[in-house]
C-alpha cells in the first residue's frame, strides 16, 4: 500500500523519495480492525497514525531516501505482525518474567515490556515486502534493508505517547547479549528469538519447542544469551506443555 497519495502529508518529503508511483487510489478507512488498534498501543498502527509519523520525522525519511526505500506502507504485513509474533513475542516474554528469580523479576518493567513486546517489529512497516517475505536467504543489502526495522521504528514512534523505556526496547532488541544489561531487553531479545525459530516462515519451516530450545542453548554456551533468563523460559515452556497435556488428558 503506498502512503499518501494526494494526501498533505506529503508535504516535506524528500523529491527522491517515490510516492504513489503506480497513482493507485489509497483508500482513507483504515484497514485494520477496531480490536487491532483502539488500545494503546496498538491504536498507534492504524494508518492515518503511521502517515504522520512519517511527515513528522525527517529522521525516517532520511532512512528512506539513503537506502532507496520507497515510503509505502504495508499494512497487512503490519496487522499480520502485530496479531502473530508480536502477539506470541509478548506471550513468551511474559512467561520467562514470572519464571525469573525473585530477585531478577524485580527488575522487570512489565509495562514497558509487554508494550516493546507488541511494538518491537513496528519499523517492518516500512520494509517492502518482497525483502520481508523472500522464500531464501538474504543477500548482504537485503539484509542491511531488513535491519533497520528497529531504527525506523524507534524514529517512527519516538514522537508518540510511547516513553523512553519502551523505545529503548523497540530500538536495541536485536543488540548482542554483552551490550544489552538491561533485563528487559535480554528477556525481549530472548522471546524474540524463539518466537521466530518456532514460528513457520515463508523461508523455513516451524522448529518444535524442543529444538528451538536446544539451539537457543548453543548461544547460552557461547556466552550470547543469560543463563537465567534462558532456564526461565525453559521453565515457562515446560510449564505450558504440561498445561496442554493435563487438558488433552480432561
Amino acid at each position: 500500500m503506498d502512503v499518501f497519495g494526494s494526501n498533505p502529508y506529503a508535504i516535506g518529503l524528500k523529491p527522491d523519495i517515490k510516492i504513489n508511483a503506480n497513482n493507485r487510489h489509497v483508500s482513507r478507512k483504515t484497514e485494520i480492525k477496531d480490536s487491532f488498534y483502539m488500545t494503546s498501543p496498538l491504536k498507534l498502527c492504524a494508518q492515518p497514525a503511521i502517515e504522520k509519523m512519517i511527515a513528522q520525522s525527517p529522521e525516517v525519511r532520511q532512512i528512506l531516501s539513503e537506502n532507496n526505500i520507497p515510503a509505502r506502507l504495508n499494512m497487512q504485513e503490519l496487522e499480520n505482525l502485530i496479531n502473530g509474533h508480536a502477539k506470541e513475542t509478548a506471550e513468551i516474554s511474559a512467561g520467562i518474567a514470572r519464571n525469573l528469580p525473585p530477585a531478577l523479576r524485580q527488575q522487570v518493567d512489565m509495562y514497558a515490556l509487554k508494550e516493546g513486546a507488541i511494538l518491537h517489529d513496528f519499523g517492518k512497516v516500512l520494509i517492502p515486502p518482497e525483502i520481508l517475505n523472500k522464500p531464501n536467504v538474504l543477500n548482504s543489502h537485503e539484509h542491511k534493508i531488513m535491519d533497520l526495522h528497529s531504527e525506523l521504528g524507534y524514529q517512527l514512534l519516538k514522537n508518540t505517547s510511547v516513553n523512553d523505556e519502551v523505545l529503548k526496547l523497540i530500538r536495541y532488541h536485536h543488540n548482542p547479549f554483552d551490550t544489552m544489561p538491561d533485563i528487559n531487553l535480554q528477556i525481549l531479545n530472548l522471546a524474540d528469538k524463539y518466537s521466530a525459530l518456532t514460528e513457520k516462515r515463508v523461508y523455513k519451516d516451524a522448529f518444535s519447542p524442543k529444538s528451538a530450545l536446544t539451539i537457543l542453548y548453543a548461544e547460552v554456551k557461547n556466552g550470547k544469551i543469560n543463563p537465567a533468563i534462558y532456564n526461565a523460559l525453559v521453565m515457562s515452556e515446560t510449564a505450558k506443555e504440561l498445561n496442554l497435556k493435563a487438558k488433552h488428558i480432561m
